[in-house]
């Protein structure tokens, strides 16, 4: 077979709730998918967790599936790239195998160590990740476990992240991107790990259990023979550790193009709210928060600030109706509620309520850190019914996301939108308003697994550098601008303020409200 038949890339995104791979051609155009549910289990202490050889064997379905839906996939294709859910701690011991179940960045069991180490943090550590700390990290985590059940870090070897998880399988290489490698435990500037950082959370002990970065723009590795079983790919295919799946979908969705200065948001399980700029010119706010990620550009980040729950609080407020009718003896699948959604807002006023998406068990990351913080509605009355609660979480989103994007030096002129709750028209007004900026969606259906898919084309020369498969992959695929309502937009504007001065005032209030539950639970 000549080089030139190897016609197709494979992105793969493991993501909270589904794992998909991804054919692409070479040029970018995105010709099959294939996915499965990825199953997590939660508990009332806080913990999220799921089974790593399961993950790993669903990631092996997809592929398999995959080449049912692409002639002669094996053979034509020229590379894989793996990008997966962000944060958690996927503990590997000997032989390669699973010490625990993964605990996934959902999983609030260190939220009291992560409170505790950012009272006693030094400021260092901000400096040099430019990420403020919270539970959903994997140095939260394994300060925790190493104070309450060490005995599961001396079972380990190595501590990687679900995609980490992924690419071991697929390569038999233990190994993490330069992204979440630096968030955690080194440097945005340097790209590499950091002794200070890593002392600050406790865990020079543990420095051994960090594997090596591999910038997956730069370096592949072979497929493995038992992967090549698994998944029916040729052994020796090149495979990419691509980064994280918050840049990877930045990047497919457009977060940074040459031409111009914006911002994206993915709206999906979290909110993510990022902007590109050299890493000579992130300038880190006071209080320790968000996310400096590095991108797969030389001398590239993006500043981040997340939101630990977004559509999440949909689904939230879904399923209690869900859960009425069922009570009742009727019958209802969450896709019947979200096609009324847009009829539910159709009906309701802008503004009334103000809601706080907080509903995340592990507290919130961005703008602010606080693992205490909780969800809340205010101004509510008698006449306001399911649909006004509905239009109410919406909106919170919205000003959440202005809240993050204030924090990084306010709004930018256009926003690049993406996750599955954009291809609401009701939703992107509600957004555009709240932001006070022009939303344009992209036409990619699956930008993480093209993130993912577009470090691998540079990796095997597809590509000079990423400037130029941006110019093919992304930049084709924008949308024109979506402009504000100017009405909507003033009276979100007016809005803002409170929504503000209401987060920032009940602090104290969750403080005190956690302090009773742990009274209660004592």
């Amino acid at each position: 077979m000549t080089a030139q038949a190897r016609d197709i890339l494979i992105g793969i995104d493991a993501g909270t709730s589904v794992i998909k791979s991804v054919a692409f051609l070479l040029d970018g155009t995105q010709i099959a998918v294939a996915s499965v549910p990825n199953r997590y289990t939660t508990r009332a202490d806080g913990a999220a967790f799921q089974c790593q050889d399961t993950t790993w064997a669903d990631c092996a379905r997809t592929l398999r599936d995959l080449a049912d839906k692409v002639p002669d996939l094996a053979r034509r294709t020229a590379a894989l790239a793996v990008t997966g859910q962000g944060d958690g701690t996927w503990l590997v011991g000997k032989d390669n195998r699973p010490v625990t179940d993964a605990w996934l960045w959902l999983d609030a069991r260190s939220a009291a160590t992560a409170a505790s180490l950012r009272a006693t943090e030094p400021p260092e550590r901000f400096q040099s990740t430019g990420t403020g700390l919270n539970a959903c990290q994997m140095g939260a985590q394994l300060a925790h476990m190493d104070a309450t059940m060490p005995e599961v870090l001396d079972a380990a070897e190595v501590a990687l992240h679900c995609k980490d998880w992924m690419y071991l399988n697929l390569t038999g290489v233990r190994a993490t991107d330069p992204s979440e490698a630096n968030f955690t435990f080194g440097s945005f500037r340097t790209r590499a790990y950091s002794g200070a950082v890593i002392a600050s959370l406790g865990l020079t002990h543990r420095r051994g259990l960090l594997p090596e970065i591999v910038d997956g723009a730069q370096q592949t590795h072979g497929l493995s023979a038992q992967a090549a079983a698994q998944t029916g790919l040729l052994e020796g295919t090149p495979v990419a550790l691509a980064y994280v799946d918050v840049a990877c979908t930045g990047m497919g969705a457009g977060l940074y193009t040459p031409d111009a200065a914006t911002g994206c948001t993915i709206v999906g399980s979290t909110g993510m709210h990022m902007r590109a700029t050299p890493a000579a010119d992130v300038t880190l706010s006071a209080e320790p928060s968000g996310y400096v990620m590095v991108l797969p550009v030389p001398d590239l980040v993006a500043q981040i600030q997340t939101n630990m729950a977004s559509t999440l609080n949909i689904d939230w407020l879904l399923g209690l109706g869900a859960d009425l009718i069922r009570e009742m003896g009727g019958a209802v699948e969450h896709a019947d509620l979200v096609a009324r959604i847009e009829g539910w807002l159709a009906r309701t006023n802008p503004g009334e309520v103000i809601y706080h998406p907080y509903i995340s068990e592990a507290g919130e990351r961005g703008p602010f850190t606080d693992t205490n913080a909780r969800a809340a509605f205010m101004g509510l009355g008698s006449k306001h019914g399911f649909a006004d609660l509905l239009r109410a979480v919406i909106e919170g989103l919205g000003y959440a996301a202005r809240d993050c994007y204030d924090a990084m030096g306010g709004v930018p002129t256009e926003v690049r939108l993406t996750g599955g709750a954009a291809r609401s028209a009701a939703l992107r007004k509600i957004l555009s308003a709240a932001l006070g900026a022009n939303l344009c969606t992209t036409a990619r259906e699956e930008a993480g697994a093209a993130g993912a898919a577009m470090t691998a084309a540079v990796a095997i020369g597809a590509y000079s550098d990423m400037n130029a498969c941006i110019a093919d992959w992304v930049q084709p695929l924008l949308g024109p601008a979506e402009a504000p309502d100017a009405d909507l937009a003033a009276r979100y504007s007016a809005l803002f303020p409170s929504y503000r001065t209401i987060r920032t005032d009940a602090a104290p209030i969750w403080a005190t409200l956690a302090a009773t539950k742990e009274t209660h639970h004592a």
